[in-house]
């Protein structure tokens, strides 16, 4: 077996690598992607950190590769759908380097309140500008923290031990669970109008790039100061800029840019802005933790097998994968679906098995639906060993059930998500070998094959509603590739009878389409859907 590692990693790890049996071990850095492109196809293996771009067009001349290892946690250069048609495991560290960001992130606080990069470049250029440098304890202040998932949860702690009043937004942790680690949950535009600092550690998702904008440094405190050493791109740097101008933003500190490297940002200008070039999973501790996680993972997976950490395989062996693989794609679907249709933090998750399973295991499914559910919440934290324990310390309670009596079909699966908000029943089914679908979505039947650019909406069952929406798609050049409709009588009420459309696009719909259709007389509820 051979084993290319294109990225920078430690050396004990390219020596586990180096000394296994049956492996052979390429080190090649710095590859042009055309380089990596003509040679690839050499490799069973590829070990990767972030400069590598892990390509569909790459994978295509990938003739060999059987998995690719991120030694970290963020996966942004890896194109894990086109991995996954392909076969190519994809495996990352997903806590190696969580306490070292924590720690990245208290000591940015630490050196914008104190100016000590300031203070340093003064000094050593001479000057003695101890009056203009004076800087603010941290004593008492409140400290907002964005996001508690291990790195925030980390931070937290961390500030709870520097006599900091801490509090915790995090609209997919439960508040009991929050008050449970001793902190105070509070919502979003509290935590605003309160804190002092702010740090904010949430993944880099659709709907958090640009999550922190001038509508939010407008609820802030008066002389606020940001700590970001989460994902470049969730805080809006054009906004921070004039934030800090005008002094809303009394000081900054990045470790994490919009585009790596940030060439000549404005902020750049700023005295009271600091910043480090991605420094926060850079320690030597953190380096050895990810090196020798990633080299066990690919000695264990090249020699016996063992899949450990992939996000795109379950922890199985390869007779019971072959048999459960349509139940575990529907199971992941299922739980993307469900994540994009419910509001508020989970409090619990039911998942039913319903019907003829031939007494396969079907506890490689249910995570599965777990790791679903949760991607969209922790994104590259969440993998298929690890998706039971992240809802356990999230305060989510799983439970299944199973029974003989599967309605209408061989077999089922019912998936009911309780928030603290709303309840949401998702049922699902395998038709013929490989052919996931969505047959129920709370009460409307339908046949949806959960995939691509989708979009449901609930509209009035009266003429012109369906061609109404048509035409709106239409005319925004927006072609439907499949659509399925699917009625619930809701009784003789004001409303009358409502359905459920499915829409499958060509192309996603942009947000000012997706507002005109919510705008539509006959339509009630339009939700975007990825899948």
């Amino acid at each position: 077996m051979k084993v290319l590692v294109s990225d920078n990693l430690g050396e004990i790890g390219i020596q586990m690598l180096q000394k296994a049996d049956g492996i052979d071990v390429d080190v090649k850095t710095g590859l042009a992607p055309e380089e990596l492109k003509s040679i690839i196809g050499d490799y069973d293996a590829l070990v990767i950190r972030s400069a590598t771009k892990v390509t569909e067009d790459l994978l295509q001349t990938a003739g060999r590769l059987k998995v690719v290892g991120r030694a970290g946690i963020g996966l942004d250069n890896v194109d894990i759908a086109a991995a996954s048609k392909r076969g190519v495991v994809v495996m990352n560290t997903p806590t190696g380097n969580v306490v070292t960001t924590a720690e990245h992130a208290i000591a940015m606080m630490l050196a914008l309140s104190r100016n000590i990069p300031r203070g340093t470049a003064t000094l050593k250029a001479g000057k003695w500008d101890k009056k203009k440098l004076q800087g603010r304890e941290i004593f008492n202040k409140v400290i907002g923290v964005v996001g508690f998932g291990k790195i925030g949860s980390i931070v937290a702690d961390r500030a709870r031990g520097l006599k900091m009043q801490v509090i915790v937004h995090d609209p997919f942790v439960t508040p009991e669970r929050i008050e449970k680690d001793g902190f105070e949950a509070v919502s979003l535009d509290e935590l605003y109008r309160r804190s002092d600092y702010i740090t904010v550690h949430v993944p880099k998702l659709k709907d958090t790039i640009g999550f922190i904008n001038r509508g939010a440094f407008d609820k802030m405190k008066d002389g606020v100061m940001l700590v970001n050493c989460a994902r470049g791109g969730i805080v809006n740097e054009a906004d921070l800029y004039d934030a800090m101008k005008s002094g809303k933003v009394a000081g900054a500190a990045l470790d994490v840019f919009e585009t790596e490297p940030p060439e000549n940002s404005p902020l750049f200008e700023l005295e009271n802005f600091i910043c480090t070039p991605h420094l926060g999973a850079s320690t030597k501790e953190a380096q050895t933790n990810v090196a020798v996680a990633i080299a066990q993972q690919i000695i264990d997976y090249l020699t016996t097998g063992t899949i450990v950490n992939a996000v795109n395989v379950p922890s199985v062996t390869g007779d019971l994968l072959a048999k459960l693989r349509p139940f575990l794609a529907l199971g992941d679907r299922m739980g993307c679906l469900m994540s994009q249709l419910i509001c508020g933090p989970v409090k619990g998750v039911t998942i039913e098995y319903m019907g003829d399973f031939q007494g396969l295991d079907l506890s490689p499914v249910s995570t599965a639906i777990i790791k679903g559910l949760l991607t969209p919440m922790v994104k590259d934290m969440v993998n298929s060993v690890n998706a039971p324990i992240i809802a356990k310390d999230r305060g989510i309670k799983v439970s299944e059930t199973t029974s003989a009596d599967a309605e209408d079909y061989l077999n089922l699966i019912r998936l009911t998500t309780e928030t603290t908000e709303m309840s949401v029943s998702l049922a699902g089914t395998v038709f013929g070998k490989n052919d996931p679908r969505i047959v129920k979505i709370n009460n409307f039947r339908l046949e949806m094959t959960p995939h691509g650019h989708s979009a449901i909406i609930h509209n009035l069952d009266r003429p012109g509603a369906i061609g109404s929406i048509g035409m709106t798609l239409g005319k925004n050049n927006i072609n439907i590739g499949r659509m399925q409709v699917g009625q619930e009588q809701v009784g003789h009420g004001e409303d009358g009878d409502r359905n459920i459309i499915f829409l499958e696009t060509d192309t996603p719909i942009p947000p000012e389409v997706i507002e005109e259709l919510r705008n539509l007389p006959l339509v009630k509820v339009v939700i975007p859907l990825e899948l």
